[in-house]
């Protein structure tokens, strides 16, 4: 039994922020970070979304306004969320955009700075650094979409590499390791975000997993 209320944060991108394909933003209850707070207990857990719509893991993206370079924002959003038992990261999507990145091998690289920002962070006092949980993301798939469909030319191969990537790295690092693309998958109205019943798949798939972190 959990003796204290636990603290878990979500770092990702649009797919945890919850962008409706072809809309704006499902309602706070749908976004599988919601989804996986009441899957633990309302009453036990605080899940934090602090999720961006285009972020990457370290790369820079200029042709928008905010900052979405996932490395130059995380020590901060870290700070803010102290002290947290599991951080949780969701990114590489938007990394496959061919300005952005477009190789697979050199995201990773990128997860695997994310964990070494987070592992390595400043913590006060006595507080230690939070389980980490790597999570791959959906797929891409195939859609009549022209913006999206043009900036994200040649990902729905890539993204079909995340998940053997992303778990030779959680193992190097010792976190745990969880594929959403085994749970959700992306619509084909946009070929990138999720809807309602895909987005909240993940939250409670998810949980398990998230159980067992904060449970040992």
């Amino acid at each position: 039994m959990m003796s204290k209320t636990k603290t878990i944060l979500c770092y990702g991108d649009s797919l945890t922020w919850g962008a409706v394909p072809g809309g704006v933003r499902h309602a706070y209850e749908d976004r599988w970070p919601s989804v996986l707070n009441e899957e633990l207990g309302l009453d036990r857990v605080r899940v934090f979304n602090e999720s961006l719509g285009g972020r990457t893991t370290v790369f820079d993206d200029f042709s928008v306004a905010a900052n979405r370079n996932g490395a130059q924002t995380l020590p901060t959003v870290v700070d803010m969320h102290m002290p947290m038992d599991v951080l949780i990261f969701m990114l590489g999507t938007n990394d496959l955009k061919k300005y952005v990145c477009g190789n697979v091998t050199a995201i990773t690289r990128g997860m695997g700075r994310l964990i070494e920002i987070a592992q390595n962070h400043q913590y006060f006092m006595d507080i230690s650094a939070p389980r980490i949980l790597v999570v791959s993301p959906p797929h891409c798939v195939q859609t009549d979409e022209p913006v999206l469909s043009d900036i994200f030319v040649g990902a729905i191969e890539k993204s079909k590499e995340f998940a053997e990537q992303y778990e030779a790295l959680a193992l190097q690092y010792g976190c745990g390791f969880f594929d959403a693309a085994k749970v959700a998958k992306a619509s084909t109205v946009d070929g990138i975000h999720l809807d309602t019943a895909n987005t909240r798949l993940i939250g409670k798939n998810i949980a398990p997993t998230v159980a067992k972190f904060l449970n040992t």
